[in-house]
């Protein structure tokens, strides 16, 4: 079960890290405020899950202890929060745009 589940997370987090540089790094080099947004947002999303993973690691392919359990949790909230923050986000960008063109 544990080689499941490491054979799973491992490269959800190396995808995870990958697209949050790569929307970082979009976001960065554009003038338009409204991309600029929405590269920001779905950066957040890719880090929100890049968190849940790694608190997903900390919590089931490691040793039980209380430090571990409390970083995991901690990692998740964030996580949550950056999820749930890029999402209204995106929604809010992907409005403005459909307004402006229409």
């Amino acid at each position: 079960m544990d080689q499941l589940l490491q054979y799973g997370l491992y490269p959800a987090i190396m995808i995870t890290l990958t697209l949050s540089a790569f929307f970082s790094l979009r976001a960065r080099r554009t003038n338009d405020m409204r991309t600029k947004g929405m590269h920001t947002a779905r950066m957040n999303i890719s880090m929100g899950f890049l968190l849940i993973f790694i608190a997903l690691v900390q919590l089931f392919l490691s040793e039980d202890s209380t430090l571990r359990i409390v970083i995991g949790g901690i990692f998740i909230a964030i996580g949550v929060f950056n999820l749930f923050a890029g999402l209204r986000n995106l929604s809010v960008y992907r409005s403005m745009k459909q307004t402006s063109e229409g």
